[in-house]
């Protein structure tokens, strides 16, 4: 039986498929592209912003100590949810490495992840990255909520979200630090 073109096409077209799809390979694939695509996030006009309203909200850090994000309260802060397995998250994690490397000691910063904390550990130790992790202990508040990650939210002094952003961004950019410093400043 001979293979016509079309039917090789079909054939390497699938194999193609199966491979960003099903591989590492296509995981490496879906990171590149989303970081190709990847924009600074917009701030929210603040006549639309919401406020987060309730800061009970208790996470675990990953040495096992309890954050309660009331100590948050007065701060600027940046939320992330995140997974080790979402391209998305992976494709935003060398920005948001860099960011808290420039504001980690005047930004509150947390990163939460429903994942085990021994692999996430691991994880950032392949990548030498010392990101602050958290695992939920209770709910986050409601206003936080996404049933997507990853999911990031810029918090100002008085809890009012001025970023809400769903999916992949550039968060090492100019415009997100000049926003960081401005709220910063207020």
């Amino acid at each position: 039986m001979k293979i016509s073109k079309q039917q090789m096409s079909n054939l390497a077209l699938l194999l193609f498929a199966v491979l960003i799809l099903f591989t590492p390979a296509g995981t490496t694939v879906k990171i590149w592209v989303n970081r190709l695509i990847a924009f600074s996030p917009s701030e929210t006009p603040v006549e639309d912003r919401d406020n987060i309203g309730s800061y009970n909200w208790d996470l675990r850090s990953a040495d096992g100590k309890i954050y309660d994000f009331n100590a948050a309260r007065d701060k600027v802060v940046l939320v992330n949810f995140w997974a080790t397995w979402c391209p998305p998250c992976l494709a935003e994690m060398p920005d948001m490495q860099r960011l808290y490397e420039s504001y980690g000691n005047k930004v509150v910063f947390l990163f939460v992840t429903g994942e085990d904390m021994g692999e996430v550990k691991e994880f950032l130790g392949k990548k030498k990255w010392n990101l602050p992790v958290y695992t939920p202990m209770t709910r986050a508040p409601e206003k936080m909520y996404s049933s997507s990650i990853p999911a990031t939210w810029i918090l100002d002094k008085k809890g009012n979200m001025v970023v809400q952003k769903k999916g992949a961004a550039d968060w090492d950019s100019d415009k997100v630090k000049a926003l960081l410093d401005r709220l910063l400043q207020e």
